[in-house]
């Protein structure tokens, strides 16, 4: 049976297509927008509160715009050792990074929070994933394709960095970005209905 397209009932604050698709796989007509903030890790700051603060600082600044649909939003970490692994400043960077990760366990962590007139709810999905041992020729090609620039952990499990991982132990949507059934929660919870639009 297929799904008829509807007026938007969230405004998703990210300008990531990845995360548009996903949201569409729930089938919730939606607008998005960037919340452009500051993404800096604060001193001291644990990887976990680091993503739930920015998570929810993201939903709350696009609602303080005047956004009147519930505002959903999503912020991602990869996480090593306690370390936190953003996106790439340049080649150089992203090569070290691979290189970290190479042969490892790590973690990804997705917060995704939800604001609407009443509140602000949020939850967390934490992935461990291991990558296999790279060569530095491999991180080299790798990061000529372009995927690496603007990625956590400078690598993209739905891209061609997908040939890099061994094995995942969690939420595969939240390695991409946004965990589904942590996000289908909160638009439960948030009385939202999900699987009524279409992303054709």
């Amino acid at each position: 049976m297929s799904l008829e397209p509807s007026a938007p009932v969230l405004c998703l604050a990210s300008a990531s297509p990845r995360r548009r698709d996903l949201l569409w796989q729930l089938g919730v007509p939606h607008t998005a927008t960037a919340a452009d903030l500051d993404e800096r890790l604060q001193a001291g700051e644990a990887p976990h509160d680091y993503v739930e603060r920015l998570a929810l600082a993201k939903a709350i600044a696009v609602r303080a715009r005047g956004e009147r649909l519930p505002v959903l939003a999503a912020d991602t970490a990869v996480v090593l050792a306690g370390a936190v692994y953003g996106k790439p400043t340049d080649r150089a960077d992203a090569l070290a990074m691979l290189g970290k990760l190479s042969g490892r366990i790590h973690e990804v962590m997705t917060a995704v929070a939800l604001a609407n007139e009443r509140s602000v709810e949020v939850r967390i999905s934490v992935t461990s994933v291991r990558l296999r041992e790279l060569t530095l020729a491999e991180r080299e090609a790798y990061w000529q394709t372009g995927e690496p620039r603007d990625k956590a952990g400078s690598y993209a499990i739905q891209g061609f960095g997908a040939a890099f991982i061994e094995s995942i132990n969690g939420s595969y949507t939240g390695v991409v970005g946004l965990p589904l059934a942590e996000t289908a929660e909160l638009l439960r919870t948030a009385g939202l209905v999900y699987w009524r639009g279409r992303g054709a």
